[in-house]
């Protein structure tokens, strides 16, 4: 296994306890401690602490390290909110602007989203998605927007994760894809713009679907918890 892809999983397994309370908010998360959990060296879990306080889910502190930060679900749909107006406008300016290299780009990007869909897995898919909106913003044209856009995607990274675990979210995530493929590739830029305003917001059933997994998530870390203190 590759250092990057090593890396990637402590750096999501880390989000995953934290999102499902196993690391508390307040709590500190002790490098030493993280290390030999899960067996690295305490260099793999220092950057992926500092990822985790680049997108706000881990604070760092002089003297005190890494504490856990609850953001709460109002501030979550908050930041949907606004990722959702960002992504449309990159769609819209992507249908105005996109070069034949972009093009390519954002066709080979949806085509490797096709491939993980079509293998049922997630993590595969989240990754290739994230790949597939990046494609997005450099077919913008707009430096400053894509650099706003990278980092609220970051941000949202986690819980853009959990999405894609709700029941039938992959594959309507894909055909989602679909149409805002055809619509830049078009040069349907009011049409671009809507329909990545609607993939990427989080309001009613979708936002619901995305609290209720992620108490599940706290649910089962509960649970798993339990049965170990009975055993």
């Amino acid at each position: 296994m590759s250092d990057a892809s090593t890396f990637h999983k402590l750096r999501d397994e880390i989000e995953n306890r934290i999102l499902t309370g196993e690391f508390k908010p307040g709590e500190r998360l002790d490098e030493t401690q993280l290390a030999a959990r899960f067996a690295v060296s305490r260099t793999p879990i220092r950057e992926a602490l500092m990822q985790l306080g680049a997108i706000g889910l881990v604070e760092i502190r002089p003297r005190r390290g890494a504490i856990v930060v609850d953001l709460g679900p109002q501030y979550v749909f908050e930041m949907f909110e606004v990722m959702a107006e960002l992504e449309g406008m990159a769609g819209a300016h992507a249908a105005r602007r996109h070069t034949n290299e972009d093009r390519d780009a954002l066709l080979a990007a949806h085509a490797r989203c096709e491939q993980a869909m079509l293998s049922q897995d997630t993590d595969a898919y989240y990754y290739e998605n994230e790949v597939f909106h990046h494609a997005i913003y450099e077919a913008s044209r707009s430096g400053f927007l894509k650099e706003q856009c990278v980092a609220l995607h970051r941000r949202l990274r986690p819980y853009r994760r959990l999405q894609l675990r709700v029941r039938n979210r992959m594959k309507v995530s894909f055909e989602e894809h679909r149409t805002i493929v055809d619509a830049i590739l078009a040069g349907e830029d009011e049409t671009a713009r809507r329909l990545l305003r609607g993939h990427v917001a989080v309001q009613g059933d979708r936002f619901g679907d995305l609290v209720v997994n992620i108490e599940l998530m706290k649910s089962r870390s509960t649970d798993r918890k339990a049965a170990l203190g009975r055993n």
